[in-house]
């Protein structure tokens, strides 16, 4: 739908030949939806065979649909077969295969699979989610058959713009694939060269593919943290250098600050999108963020942030106090790594400098 780039011949003739949306000097840009966990296990499938797959979206559904190409982490499988990992697990993820609307009717292009739910239902329910996600055309990386299979990048386009994404995790170790066995790509936060080679090399495979716009996804640290440490910051620094255009976080179930390094985006934490989760008062992590960007072939330009509510299952556009606290949470966590966050209407808005 996205993918394919529609040649407006009669207006290009009448014009002479340029009439694509551009920015600066007749660039073409394209629009990516980022966001952080999208669960639709537990309560939330519950809702979503009671009540039909549009209902996890609420109000927030046409800005997912009119981005160019829309990312998110799945923090599920989507299956009916297998059986829970043991030893056991504090909490198991599972979406009947009827959940795979919601992907589709959202439009989402992509999902992330290295995560820690991934392998909550073995490696049966992993390979049958794959299936789910080939068979309805969705872009996936991250997790796969063996270990070079869960290495694999994926690749996306849109009005020419080629998007690149690699995909790990840094937990659960033995949810790993192996040379022979199934599982999620997952690598430790250290520097030692004898593991980020792999980094290295999974950003420089996805760039000789042809990608214009490189996305490092990963699935990383514990619940609930507000701020990364500095081991992460300069894991995520050291990711940039190695040639990746768009730092993509998630795993705290929270948003944290971004920061524009070198002109690129840190997004160290994109939270949730949609859960059934616990709310604490003092994470108040049913406010999350929908993320917004203005990509060129040579970069990010302009960063939009959507404050979202989550409420019984269901995500929608945050307002009043809510999305107050929103930006001052977000004003305050980029500001202290020198991001200037603004409101700009139902919006919050960072415009990327250039060099």
């Amino acid at each position: 739908m996205r993918k394919v780039v529609i040649l407006l011949i009669l207006g290009w003739l009448l014009v002479g030949g340029c009439t694509e949306t551009t920015t600066g000097m007749g660039t073409q840009s394209i629009t990516l939806a980022l966001a952080g966990d999208l669960m639709l296990g537990r309560w939330v499938n519950v809702m979503i065979l009671e009540k039909g797959p549009l209902y996890p979206w609420g109000d927030v559904l046409p800005l997912i649909q009119e981005a160019d190409l829309s990312l998110v982490n799945l923090e599920c499988v989507i299956a009916e077969s297998g059986e829970p990992f043991t030893p056991p697990r504090v909490f198991y993820f599972k979406a009947h295969p009827k959940a795979m609307e919601v992907l589709t009717l959202a439009g989402i292009d992509y999902v992330t699979l290295s995560n820690n739910h991934a392998m909550d239902f073995q490696a049966p329910a992993l390979l049958e989610t794959i299936r789910h996600l080939d068979e309805h055309g969705i872009a996936h990386a991250g997790a796969g058959r063996n270990l070079e299979e869960a290495s694999r990048f994926a690749m996306l386009e849109a009005k020419g713009i080629k998007v690149g994404v690699v995909a790990f995790a840094d937990h659960f170790p033995e949810y790993a694939a192996t040379e022979s066995t199934p599982g999620i790509n997952l690598i430790p936060i250290t520097l030692d060269e004898r593991y980020f080679r792999r980094v290295r090399e999974g950003i420089e495979a996805v760039r000789a593919a042809g990608a214009d716009i490189v996305v490092f996804s990963i699935h990383w640290g514990p619940n609930m943290r507000h701020a990364p440490t500095q081991g992460f910051v300069d894991f995520a620094h050291a990711v940039m250098d190695a040639g990746a255009d768009i730092f993509h976080g998630h795993s705290a179930h929270i948003f944290q600050g971004i920061e524009i390094y070198k002109g690129k985006p840190i997004l160290y934490d994109t939270g949730d999108l949609v859960d059934d989760y616990y709310v604490y008062e003092e994470h108040k992590n049913d406010q999350q963020l929908l993320f917004l960007l203005t990509v060129t072939s040579d970069g990010v330009e302009r960063i939009e942030l959507i404050p979202l509510l989550i409420s019984m299952c269901q995500v929608n556009r945050a307002k009043g106090l809510a999305f107050d606290e929103i930006f001052e949470r977000m004003r305050g966590l980029s500001g202290a790594m020198g991001t200037e966050v603004r409101r700009e209407g139902d919006r919050l808005v960072i415009d990327i400098p250039k060099d």
